[in-house]
């Protein structure tokens, strides 16, 4: 699903740098078909106009198909994808049923695929809770309370 928009990698980088502050740390968590997911809306520190969506979703029937993912909304014009931080159960490429994570760039959206269609193999975390921490840390996100997650690597990479 390609972007009608054009976005340099400068202004991809900015999205990702700028620090935001989630409004609804509280959400809950709603069942779908097959999964539960819960949605977290953020807003940038220095200009509380420029809006963002988190989610987190998990199989009801498989542990390690998991995703997390943020979206920049922009006043006007489609939502964008800006990373997704996927789990371990299917293969990307040639990533063979390992943790990965989703970023968009500019050379995608301009080649009109998914901005989001390029992936690197991870192992910073292993679960959900462990994908939302990262999440966190690469998007500079304040206002979340993220449980342990019982993964054997601090999120800092430590």
């Amino acid at each position: 699903m390609a972007t009608s928009r054009h976005y340099s990698d400068e202004e991809l980088a900015g999205l990702r740098s700028a620090p935001k502050q989630v409004t609804n740390p509280r959400a809950r968590w709603t069942k779908k078909p097959g999964h539960r997911q819960r949605n977290f809306q953020a807003r940038d520190q220095q200009d509380e106009s420029v809006r963002f969506s988190i989610y987190q979703r998990q199989s009801l029937h498989d542990d390690n198909d998991f995703s997390c993912g943020i979206e920049f909304i922009p006043r006007v014009g489609a939502r964008l994808t800006l990373a997704r931080y996927n789990g371990p159960s299917h293969r990307h490429g040639e990533i063979v049923y390992r943790p990965h994570i989703h970023r968009a760039t500019a050379r995608a959206i301009a080649a009109g695929k998914k901005p989001e269609s390029e992936a690197d193999e991870t192992d910073r975390y292993t679960n959900l809770e462990g994908a939302l921490r990262c999440l966190v840390e690469d998007f500079h996100l304040d206002g979340l309370s993220i449980s342990n997650d019982n993964q054997t690597r601090l999120f800092n990479g430590a």
